[in-house]
């Protein structure tokens, strides 16, 4: 029988990766400049192994393959198979990531024949000053990006955003965005590992070399307008689900719970994840009982379609995240 699942953590070393994963979220390294913990995954060779209960050493795809709708919902594995639809992180960036986007659906599949990425960022700590790019400042023509580009200046095209914890925002496929340094963000999204650089703030590694970019690739991928619906407002009430985002590729939403929230998902055909982003607490379904702390990621197969969450801690906050 399926029960709550969680997974061995991914870490991955960035030139701009940090220690907060580690010290912050308690993720158990030896590692330096740790930017990226892939907390559930089937991309590429990167696939998540389960930590917990009898199916621990198991692979994430090998389940998938033996229980598929149980696990997954019908429609969701009818549609993706055993690749899990949903690529799940926490991001540490100790200094500026690169100035970046992603491919859509359409490009990405005659490219790389790989799902785009649509992404969506939640900001679990932020120190002072830190900040996010997020589109360009204003609507820009594609002449006019290229000039600034070679000038070196591409940074004066683009909106630069303060942040606190509790920020969200949506990054749909095309629009240009970069992590800045001093942010730890929890990032859902499509599928897919496919990245356009364009800008790395003329960074070299240890040997002295510079990051590939993308340029050409990214003309035709981006989205040169400024729309400003990127940051998303949500409610912040107790033992509620407050919506953040719905579409096309996930819906996320935060609970704040208060003692003990019922959940209940029978409607819902759709695996479900919990990321703890504030406090601890049980996942309770009735048979089985599994504790989440702060950093850490659950999957909820669809075959559970009760649950109660009981906080431990005064202010317990969970993204919610299906399909």
């Amino acid at each position: 029988m399926l029960y709550p699942l969680k997974f061995q953590p991914i870490l991955k070393e960035k030139i701009w990766g940090g220690n907060k994963l580690k010290t912050i979220l308690n993720k158990q390294t030896s590692k330096t400049n740790v930017g990226e913990s892939w907390e559930i995954s089937t991309v590429g060779e990167d696939i998540s192994i389960i930590e917990n209960g009898e199916f621990a050493g198991r692979k994430l795809t090998g389940l998938i393959g033996e229980y598929t709708s149980e696990l997954l919902g019908e429609k969701v594995y009818q549609e993706f198979g055993n690749q899990f639809p949903l690529l799940i992180k926490f991001i540490d960036a100790k200094e500026d990531l690169s100035v970046q986007l992603h491919p859509n659906d359409e490009l990405a599949k005659k490219r790389h024949n790989s799902f785009g990425k649509t992404e969506m960022w939640y900001v679990v700590q932020a120190d002072t000053d830190a900040e996010l790019i997020v589109g360009f400042d204003k609507d820009t023509s594609k002449e006019e990006y290229e000039a600034f580009l070679e000038k070196g200046k591409i940074t004066e095209l683009l909106n630069f955003e303060k942040i606190s914890e509790g920020d969200s925002y949506f990054i749909k496929a095309g629009r240009i965005h970069a992590i800045g340094g001093g942010a730890l963000i929890a990032e859902i999204q499509q599928t897919s590992d496919i990245t356009y650089r364009v800008y790395d703030w003329d960074r070299k590694d240890d040997e002295g070399n510079e990051r590939e970019l993308h340029t050409d690739l990214a003309l035709d991928a981006l989205d040169f307008t400024s729309d400003r619906s990127f940051k998303l407002t949500y409610d912040k009430s107790k033992n509620k689900v407050n919506n953040l985002i719905s579409g096309t590729y996930f819906t996320t939403s935060i609970i704040n719970v208060d003692g003990v929230f019922e959940r209940d998902y029978k409607e819902l055909d759709s695996f479900k994840i919990l990321m703890c982003v504030k406090g601890n607490g049980t996942i309770n379904t009735g048979i089985y009982s599994e504790a989440i702390s702060f950093g850490e990621t659950i999957l909820i197969p669809r075959s559970i379609e009760n649950l109660s969450i009981v906080s431990d801690s005064a202010e317990m906050k969970l993204l919610e995240v299906y399909i």
